[in-house]
């Protein structure tokens, strides 16, 4: 059942994202490896859902979001190819401060968190989720196994292509004329791309494993994050925990100017990994 709606909240209207991956083999997002792990099928990444909030933060916070604004998300269940799902945005009295949700058409929570434009923010969804994690214990995780809570790298490469934009716009829930600008604005699905060629020099896992998205946070710190715009980016891996079905990593990103080095933007990721998915698990 959905939960009870608030005066002040805006609704968006319910749309139905695609699975983009879902000719990804062996991924979270194939049909088939999917309905093996237990999933109704290939999953829609969380990523992607974040668009459909944007342009209710826009109306709540008006242009400055795309400025300063931060959107954190912690994802609570995996939606299947154009399953209908609609975005809510409710501000706080007399702060930029809001709480999300999404919703599927039987009133399931899909994902929920918070949203701000204040610039840095630290009283996030997952600010404190991070840093809130149970450590993993000593020799207890096999995939993550060579990675440790402090790990960091620096001077990683970070581009999106304006081409990536266009073929994002032809499955995008929601569009807004910045999508459309010279060079584009990204949208948050292509934030968290650009932000994730960190993770080939942050970590080492054993393959194969299957791996799905639980939480983003995207901040915005000298106005939008543009395609065909060099970036320079560094991050750490916040914490290392695990469940009875996953090992988990959280890390932080941030990306920054080459020209002044100051930072534009950070991301925070979880990644659970799916022990069912991996022979180190499943095998012995």
């Amino acid at each position: 059942m959905s939960l009870t709606a608030d005066p002040h909240e805006i609704a968006g209207d319910f749309r139905r994202p695609h699975n983009t991956a879902s000719q990804a083999k062996g991924s979270i997002h194939d049909d088939a490896t999917a309905s093996k792990l237990g999933f109704r099928g290939g999953t829609v990444a969380g990523s992607l859902h974040m668009d459909q909030y944007v342009p209710l933060l826009l109306q709540a916070f008006g242009a400055p979001f795309l400025q300063r604004g931060n959107v954190s998300l912690y994802f609570r269940q995996a939606t299947v190819d154009q399953e209908a799902v609609r975005a809510f945005v409710v501000p706080a009295a007399g702060a930029p401060r809001a709480r999300l949700r999404m919703e599927n058409e039987a009133g399931d929570l899909i994902s929920e968190g918070t949203a701000s434009c204040l610039g840095a923010d630290e009283k996030t969804e997952l600010y404190g989720r991070a840093r809130a994690q149970t450590p993993a214990a000593p020799g207890s995780l096999r995939l993550l196994a060579a990675c440790k809570a402090g790990d960091e790298t620096r001077d990683v490469p970070l581009r999106v292509s304006a081409e990536a934009v266009t073929r994002r716009l032809t499955t995008i829930p929601e569009t807004i004329p910045a999508y459309s600008e010279a060079p584009p604005v990204l949208p948050p699905s292509l934030v968290t791309q650009l932000f994730r060629d960190v993770e080939k020099h942050l970590w080492e896992r054993i393959e194969p494993v299957v791996g799905l998205f639980g939480a983003i946070e995207l901040q915005f710190l000298g106005g939008p994050l543009r395609a065909d715009t060099d970036y320079v980016g560094r991050a750490r891996i916040l914490a290392l925990s695990e469940s009875p079905k996953t090992e988990n990593i959280w890390y932080q990103a941030w990306a920054a100017d080459p020209k002044t080095g100051e930072d534009v933007g950070w991301m925070i990721m979880y990644l659970r990994f799916l022990k069912a998915s991996s022979p180190l698990w499943t095998e012995g």
